[in-house]
């Protein structure tokens, strides 16, 4: 039987889905403008008219654009790339048959979708779109297929990644978020499983200065922890940045992975431990498989903490191992050129992408996991 919660009259279903296309244009238009402004030259980027902006005239008369050829390539290359992306548990499952490791299986699958997006968006969508468009080019009836229709470069995501040697301020990043999410998933797993199995008045204590702690402003931390910096040598060093976003964020690591492990029946440690397990062993062998949703979708907020900080990578780190983040907005308080803006704009779009990736490719257990933490806190 139909729930009535989706048994609505026509009326409220137009309203309805008016209301989510219009959501999903508020929400998604940031970040399509900025990726339309990166790919097009300064004086299309910032054209008054948002026609121009789009199809960028300047551009295309100047650097060329993509034809009729390429979006059909694009088009097809997106549709390729979504069927494989669905079918990515079942390629798990192919792969982990061979290597008998999910840790191992899940890296090659990694590799196996970052190849896949080369193949389909750099190599299919460049040599091969171009070299039809050369040919159709000689043949009347099938000219017009080749004619450039938008105005398209990449020529500022090269001078971003190449000339301004952004990959290291992506590798300063990846280093620190790698720290902060290693470090704040062990100590939170360990903590949270403790504490949701304890009833004692330290527990209860120990969460509420982890909450005190967590409510404090960065800037009050960053204060307090300067002077060791300093002290210590760890000033202007990764690992200063990677101490204090684990102080950060391990009070909201603990209290949520808490609430994942309260919802497991504490009967399965004791089954365990009748079948001769020790704690460690029913923690590792029977309760983390089934903590794995919670584990993600708790992995994914302190991936977030530490990719998109501002401030303590601001305060804390020099040029050379600066962020992402700091370093675009760096870009944005300099006095530039019009074109220096818009490689700040494709630094910008650049630093979506991964994000982007993620959540899709997590979002069945980000899903899980939020439901699952939701039924007892």
């Amino acid at each position: 039987m139909e729930s009535k919660l989706f048994n609505l009259s026509i009326s409220l279903k137009v309203i309805v889905g008016i209301s989510i296309i219009l959501w999903a244009f508020i929400a998604l238009f940031p970040l399509l403008w900025v990726f339309i402004m990166s790919i097009k030259l300064p004086i299309d980027s910032f054209a008054s008219n948002p026609l121009n902006v789009i199809i960028g005239p300047n551009t295309l008369k100047q650097v060329g654009g993509l034809s009729f050829i390429n979006l059909i390539f694009l088009c097809f290359s997106i549709y390729i790339y979504f069927k494989f992306f669905k079918s990515r548990k079942h390629s798990f499952l192919k792969i982990n048959n061979l290597t008998n490791n999910k840790l191992i299986s899940f890296l090659l699958l990694v590799l196996i979708f970052i190849a896949l997006f080369l193949v389909l968006f750099l190599f299919f969508n460049t040599h091969i779109a171009n070299f039809l468009n050369n040919i159709f080019e000689y043949i009347p009836f099938l000219k017009i297929l080749s004619k450039p229709l938008i105005g398209f470069t990449t020529q500022h995501f090269v001078a971003v990644w190449s000339e301004n040697e952004f990959y290291i301020q992506f590798l300063n990043t990846a280093l620190v978020t790698l720290g902060v999410v290693s470090i704040s998933l062990t100590v939170g797993t360990l903590a949270g499983y403790a504490l949701s199995r304890s009833s004692s008045v330290i527990a209860f204590w120990l969460l509420v200065a982890a909450l005190v702690f967590r409510a404090l402003p960065h800037s009050v931390l960053v204060t307090g922890y300067l002077e060791l910096f300093i002290d210590y040598g760890l000033y202007g060093k990764k690992i200063a940045v990677i101490i204090l976003l684990v102080a950060i964020n391990q009070p909201f690591t603990i209290w949520m992975l808490r609430s994942f492990f309260m919802n497991i029946p504490q009967d399965l440690d004791e089954a365990a431990q009748i079948d001769g397990c020790n704690p460690f062993q029913a923690f590792w062998m029977v309760i983390m498989p089934l903590m794995w949703p919670g584990v993600i979708t708790t992995g994914l907020f302190s991936f977030l903490l530490a990719y998109n900080d501002y401030l303590v990578c601001a305060l804390l780190l020099d040029g050379q191992s600066q962020t992402m983040v700091p370093a675009i907005m760096q870009y944005f308080n300099m006095e530039t050129t019009m074109t220096d803006l818009v490689e700040s704009i494709a630094a910008a779009a650049s630093i979506t992408l991964p994000l982007f990736i993620l959540v899709m490719f997590f979002q069945k257990q980000i899903v899980s996991g939020l439901t699952q933490g939701s039924v007892k806190g």
